[in-house]
């Protein structure tokens, strides 16, 4: 089934529910090379009179690089029966596998600039806008930092405005 183009104010959905219970898949690269993984931290809304999506990710992941390097990355929302590929897509990283895309059972699609999950029920193309390292002294409430990082592998947020929102 083909993906269409519609429009951003006609999305009905709870974001709460959307990214931390159903999970998202953060995706980057192109047709030679791609990498996504799973998050559930993350937010959309308005900035800068865009709409926008974060998403927060941890130097360690694989991921990371693709989105670093690349204008674009596409959030990628899947259907329930995708749970297993969504966890494995989560601890299994794409530098440690040979083909992570096949052992999440996923295949990557080529949309513009970037690369999505084919399997998606819905898709945002998104353009980063603004990338910032959290930082340890930024903390008003300490319980965060010493609960969520004890590691102190401190995530970094991007900020991408939404430029494309397909539906399948």
């Amino acid at each position: 089934m083909a993906f269409q183009e519609v429009d951003i104010s006609t999305l009905e959905f709870n974001p709460f529910d959307k990214i931390s219970r159903q999970w998202m898949l953060v995706t980057a690269g192109n047709e030679d090379t791609s990498n996504t993984m799973t998050a559930s931290w993350g937010g959309v809304g308005i900035m800068w009179g865009k709409p926008v999506a974060t998403v927060y990710i941890r130097p360690q992941r694989y991921t990371k690089e693709f989105i670093d390097k690349d204008e674009y990355f596409t959030i990628s929302f899947l259907p329930e029966e995708y749970r297993k590929a969504l966890n494995v897509c989560g601890t299994v990283s794409g530098r440690n596998v040979s083909d992570k895309w096949q052992e999440a059972g996923l295949h990557p699609v080529k949309i513009d600039e970037t690369t999505a999950v084919e399997e998606a029920e819905e898709i945002f193309v998104c353009r980063k806008l603004y990338a910032q390292e959290m930082l340890p002294e930024c903390f008003i409430d300490s319980e965060c930092d010493t609960k969520w990082y004890p590691d102190k592998d401190y995530h970094t947020m991007y900020i991408a405005e939404i430029v494309k929102v397909l539906k399948k």
